[in-house]
């Protein structure tokens, strides 16, 4: 079926035709990829967090466009950025394999039901991108796992916000404020390896955060700067006053730099200063009090 056929059919996804080779347990499986045209998605409102909404049309109904991009396999649930799914050394494949019953554990805390041989719902979105983070701790530094595993955490804090709209009665609210916490620890440690020269994180193509665009580095300087403002502790009042103080230095270099970049996106230079805005506001507050 081509592009276009896929587009009338007013399907919202559809198995790829080509068969991919699980390098952990040699399984061959298929991918559901989202068809994306034809009215399917109605880009809406950007977050502060960098996050894509999307709203509902008549015809589809809401389409979450995240759900669909980590690569799992259904036998040993081996899941990663599907960029990165082959790209793995034998060693690491061995690990994998041999810590399989300890990602089916691990996310049946989450949830008791997974099927990943069928189309793919919030639940299965969710848990991609935990059982990412989990396969990521065994990857090699040259391919930048720690800003992937934040990358994920986040993504899946938006879905489990999504599920907690939706099932209000599952405690997915507190499930997502512990993968909120994850992804400050994540994008912090991930910089900081990246500044101390013990894991790069120049050759990842793209930061996302969201999957329909790219704001680099800096956006992962903003989003370091915005999850501590958000969702950092609050217990210890001077650490705090000294970690935002780091982040409002780092945050004022991207919209100062901005000015006289044009490849810099301009949401990104917009929001950085918002963040700027309330941070020094926090601050300020602090030292009258």
């Amino acid at each position: 079926m081509s592009k276009e056929q896929k587009e009338k059919a007013g399907i919202v996804t559809y198995i790829g035709k080509d068969s991919i080779h699980c390098p952990v347990c040699n399984t061959m499986f298929h991918r559901e990829e989202l068809v994306s045209g034809g009215g399917r998605l109605i880009a809406g409102n950007l977050t502060d967090e960098l996050r894509r909404l999307y709203e509902p049309s008549a015809k589809y109904g809401e389409i979450f466009p995240q759900i669909y991009s980590i690569t799992v396999c259904p036998s040993c649930l081996y899941s990663s950025m599907q960029g990165d799914f082959l790209l793995i050394s034998e060693s690491t494949a061995k690990v994998l394999y041999q810590t399989m019953d300890n990602r089916f554990k691990s996310v049946k805390r989450l949830f008791p039901i997974l099927d990943f041989s069928k189309n793919r719902n919030l639940t299965e979105g969710a848990a991609s991108y935990y059982l990412a983070m989990l396969c990521y701790d065994h990857f090699e530094k040259k391919l930048s796992p720690t800003i992937k595993q934040g990358i994920c955490a986040l993504r899946a804090a938006w879905l489990f916000d999504e599920l907690h709209k939706k099932i209000p009665t599952e405690n997915y609210d507190y499930v997502k404020k512990l993968f909120y916490q994850k992804a400050l620890f994540l994008y912090k440690q991930a910089i900081y390896l990246e500044q101390t020269g013990k894991e790069t994180i120049a050759s990842v193509k793209s930061f996302g955060p969201d999957i329909d665009k790219n704001y680099g580095y800096d956006g992962a300087l903003y989003l370091s700067g915005l999850l501590e403002f958000k969702y950092g502790q609050r217990t210890d009042e001077q650490k705090r006053i000294e970690t935002l103080e780091a982040d409002k230095r780092s945050i004022a270099k991207i919209f100062g730099l901005g000015k006289f970049s044009k490849s810099k996106p301009g949401p990104l230079l917009e929001i950085a200063r918002e963040l700027y805005d309330s941070i020094r506001t926090e601050l300020n507050d602090a030292e009258e009090e």
